[in-house]
């Protein structure tokens, strides 16, 4: 951080070094390293991590017998079925990419634009499809 103050003191201008990132469809403020930064109040993509929820819940939901088939379920949220679809497949990502949503240390990769991209169904693929160590 730099403060600047005009010759005749009427004006300060302080300057932050930063850099913007786009995560989840919004602007995130990266600062500098070194800089204390508060923890933030929720998880940086907090859909992703509902979406992920969601789709566990739906799932128990079908599994139960609550709802017969996907149809139904997406009768009942009002949502268009193919959209619940894409949303039910989270349920399908390695346990350990699944936490580390939820704990909001996925990497920057994993948004929501490319989890409803097709992915493969084995975990090593999926890790390997997105350059991951097992998280």
């Amino acid at each position: 951080m730099k403060v600047e103050v005009n010759n005749d003191g009427t004006e300060i201008v302080v300057t932050i070094p930063m850099c913007l990132r786009r995560r989840g469809g919004r602007k995130l403020i990266i600062a500098p390293e070194g800089m204390a930064e508060e923890p933030p109040t929720q998880p940086r993509d907090a859909n992703l991590a509902k979406l992920v929820a969601k789709a566990h819940r739906w799932l128990k939901m079908l599994e139960s017998g609550q709802f017969a088939s996907i149809t139904e379920l997406a009768e009942h949220e009002k949502m268009d079925r193919s959209y619940l679809a894409k949303i039910l497949k989270l349920t399908l990502l390695a346990p350990d990419i699944i936490e580390a949503i939820l704990d909001d240390r996925h990497p920057d990769v994993l948004t929501w634009r490319v989890l409803s991209q097709p992915f493969p169904m084995l975990w090593e693929e999926q890790r390997e499809m997105w350059g991951l160590p097992e998280l």
